[in-house]
């Protein structure tokens, strides 16, 4: 199959330049995509560009992915309603190369291939123009006319938001449409691709290339990807859903894709997997047979969890969730790095005590009565304990005579106690 048609059947084309298709199946392609670097690691809202670039190199083109420290620096308006914070080189080259390992993941560095993917930085280029050389050379070849048509502009200067645009940020759209330039005449670049909000942008570089020595280039966009139900995508209540394991555990990425919604699970499969159509067909005829076992979310979170971390994590992360939703030990909680363990009991109600007393013994009733609000009265937790309803570290607890010491901590510092089935509180002894 066709790098295009892989991308239409997967759903991952908005807007296509005629001719793009013809381009890709009569030559060998490099295509670019740019991501800004503004943090030192992608989250999943990203990996739509790069899932794309996958595909491209797995069709046997070039894969380009185009760092914008030059444009971090000045802030994309599109999409956006204020100007972002501008970063200085240092963070910049940070970034960089934290984003480079995890696109690595994705993406062949190091095929003796011709298709072999190249990373770049556009801040390598544009720091060695002087404002005098880039308005002579580049700006005099785009009018304000055709940069004010553009909607990311339009949007800015005529929307509710009165504080408008700066000239810093009008010119974002000359120095993207110079990458495309410059990659175009030092890789043969000839295909941009990105969000469907990139459109303005990438179309300014293909005007530019066609102006300024009369070449031919192409662009391809990719839909913004939504929820069902209007949501924002890649966003929870904690924020964005990172790649990078120190930012989101791969326990809670591993959860974000397992609980999205049957039409959402049918969208995303397509788009963040490798999966053929064959296989992802028939995951879906299986998953709508038996909707309630979730087949097409687990498969789905499966393959991306491995993609961006690895077997290991997928398998750590599969365990952690037995731990709320299935049977498991105080083994199995001791297994559990730091990290994961307060992923699965985030948002768990915690108290602090004292970890001398914790070393020393306190009398169970003592420990959730007195030191902790875990139950509110002695009366309350002999029964509880009486009914066979206490669990500490995921073990019935009978002992009404029991002494709670330093043996029962998890990590060297936390208890878990289940009230019942569905209640967890959590003791951080420090």
């Amino acid at each position: 199959m066709s790098f295009v048609k892989e991308l239409e059947w997967r759903g991952m084309i908005r807007d296509i330049m005629p001719g793009t298709e013809d381009l890709l199946n009569k030559e060998f392609v490099t295509a670019y995509v740019g991501i800004d670097p503004t943090a030192d690691s992608l989250h999943i809202g990203h990996l739509v560009s790069i899932m794309m670039l996958k595909h491209l190199q797995l069709s046997g083109h070039r894969p380009i992915v185009l760092l914008g420290g030059a444009t971090g620096m000045i802030g994309d308006p599109s999409g956006k309603s204020q100007e972002r914070n501008l970063l200085d080189e240092e963070t910049l080259r940070h970034n960089q190369k934290a984003i480079h390992n995890q696109i690595s993941k994705f993406l062949d560095f190091d095929t003796p291939n011709k298709n072999k993917a190249e990373l770049v930085n556009n801040y390598d280029w544009m720091s060695k123009f002087s404002f005098l050389d880039f308005i002579r050379d580049i700006g005099k070849h785009l009018t304000v006319n055709y940069m004010m048509s553009k909607d990311s502009v339009k949007k800015r200067i005529t929307g509710d938001d009165k504080s408008g645009m700066s000239f810093t940020e009008f010119t974002y759209q000359l120095v993207q449409g110079y990458d495309f330039f410059h990659l175009y005449t030092k890789y043969d670049c000839k295909l941009q691709m990105g969000g469907s909000d990139q459109w303005g942008n990438i179309t300014t570089g293909s005007e530019l290339i066609r102006r300024t020595i009369g070449g031919e280039a192409f662009a391809l966009t990719c839909p913004l990807i939504t929820k069902a139900d209007g949501g924002k995508f890649g966003k929870t209540e904690s924020g964005n859903i990172w790649l990078d394991p120190d930012r989101t555990s791969p326990y809670s990425f591993y959860q974000f894709w397992l609980n999205v919604s049957d039409e959402d699970a049918v969208k995303y499969i397509k788009i963040f997997t490798i999966l053929d159509q064959t296989t992802i067909d028939n995951i879906v005829k299986e998953h709508n047979e038996s909707t309630h076992l979730r087949i097409l979310q687990k498969r789905l979170a499966e393959e991306i969890t491995t993609m961006v971390h690895s077997k290991e994590d997928l398998q750590t992360a599969i365990e952690a969730s037995e731990i709320l939703f299935g049977k498991s030990t105080s083994d199995s909680l001791k297994k559990l790095d730091e990290w994961t363990f307060l992923s699965v009991f985030e948002g768990v109600p915690m108290y602090v005590v004292k970890k001398s007393n914790i070393k020393t013994g306190v009398n169970i009733f003592d420990l959730l009565t007195d030191h902790t609000e875990i139950f509110s009265s002695k009366g309350e937790l002999r029964r509880t304990i009486q009914g066979n309803g206490l669990s500490i570290n995921k073990e019935k607890y009978a002992d009404l005579e029991g002494t709670i010491d330093s043996s029962f901590l998890i990590s060297n510092k936390y208890i878990l106690i289940q009230k019942g089935k569905k209640n967890y509180f959590l003791i951080l002894a420090k």
